[in-house]
């Protein structure tokens, strides 16, 4: 069994943070903090820019501004996934995976 959380396509993002948080409480585990992996589209080239974050929901709005060096020339952007983690380095270590081939070609089966 893989030490990953499973992947979750969600919209809008508010409802699968809340249904997230509900599992884990659900579970017995006390949540602190979510650490979020996103993907962004370009709605200007077609390309996505992989992430991770500890707030989706600032994030989103200072990619959406213009306020990220990575993105700011791609504007519009959407948000077309993202995962919910328990822990920072396996949002990280999620990030890394997707930007590997293998990782692009799981997302363009999944979205």
């Amino acid at each position: 069994m893989s030490d990953r959380p499973p992947a979750t396509l969600c919209q809008p993002a508010e409802l699968c943070s809340a249904l997230l948080a509900g599992v884990a409480l659900r579970a017995g585990l006390m949540v602190g903090h979510m650490f979020y992996t996103y993907v962004l589209r370009s709605k200007k080239d077609g390309k996505v820019y992989v992430g991770w974050t500890i707030d989706l929901e600032k994030r989103l709005h200072n990619h959406k501004k213009g306020l990220v060096d990575a993105t700011k020339n791609r504007l519009p952007l959407e948000l077309i996934y993202y995962e919910a983690c328990l822990a920072k380095e396996k949002a990280i270590a999620r990030e890394k995976q997707l930007k590997t081939g293998f990782g692009r070609a799981y997302l363009k089966r999944r979205i």
